[in-house]
């Protein structure tokens, strides 16, 4: 008899569980990576530790995503406000990105992902710029999945500064202020020529978007969840993907 309930029990568990589609992927999914601190913590070892072993999250994450068919894949790596941390816990984040692009860089380009940097290259190290540089050129013209870093990034700056240039136009006579469309704003945003985000995940149990896309994200389908980002792995992916394809996105009508 028992045998029977937990025989019926896991069928109805398998029923009960969706299969992603892929007619329905979400064409751009960010991800604000969180939690590697204090996934260290929890282990006893430095924060760098943690660090370290979430860039490995994001090449798992990156593959998983093209595996999906997911063509952008935006991660929040530094913000704006993260200048404020521990000078040795931000040096060892600015070489990072040098760090794993020399490692991965090469399978990145076998896999025709294309890399890309949206923020602000002026407060960066040189190192970290020559690096993102390097490995932008190099991969500029391939067509696969596009992993765009947000580093040294903040919504209200970008936005800011948005409204700064399409001033600046309307100064020198080059635009009327009747001529600002969202459209305009979006295309002189950092993340021009993309679109926005259908998905965001955040991870290790906040629930926030921290200064992340605030424009970008107004009609963007949220996922959080307890998972600190090294511990990040396909599967979680695959389970925010068909959480994301449970929903129905109305933009405000009544779809």
């Amino acid at each position: 008899m028992i045998k029977r309930v937990r025989s019926w029990w896991n069928g109805e568990q398998k029923q009960q569980t969706p299969a992603i589609s892929k007619d329905n992927i979400p064409q751009h999914v960010a991800v604000i990576m969180d939690g590697n601190g204090r996934w260290a913590k929890r282990i006893g070892m430095p924060r760098i530790v943690g660090h370290q072993n979430g860039m490995k999250a994001v090449k798992r994450t990156a593959i998983a995503a093209d595996e999906l068919g997911i063509k952008y894949l935006t991660l929040f790596a530094f913000s704006t406000e993260n200048w404020t941390r521990p000078k040795d816990e931000v040096d060892f984040l600015m070489r990072l990105p040098q760090e794993f692009l020399a490692i991965e860089l090469d399978e990145l380009i076998e896999k025709n992902v294309q890399v890309r940097m949206m923020g602000n290259k002026e407060h960066l190290p040189s190192h970290t710029v020559e690096a993102l540089t390097e490995a932008t050129r190099r991969t500029e013209n391939n067509t696969g999945l596009v992993l765009n870093f947000a580093l040294n990034y903040g919504s209200r700056l970008e936005i800011t500064e948005c409204m700064q240039t399409l001033g600046r136009q309307i100064a020198d006579g080059k635009l009327e202020a009747e001529d600002i469309t969202s459209e305009l704003i979006g295309n002189t945003l950092l993340s021009s020529g993309m679109p926005d985000p259908d998905l965001l995940i955040r991870t290790s149990g906040e629930l926030r978007l921290s200064n992340f896309m605030l424009w970008q994200l107004a009609y963007s389908e949220l996922w959080f969840t307890d998972i600190y980002w090294p511990e990040f792995k396909k599967e979680h992916l695959y389970e925010a993907v068909i959480e994301y394809q449970q929903r129905t996105r109305r933009y405000g009508g009544l779809k």
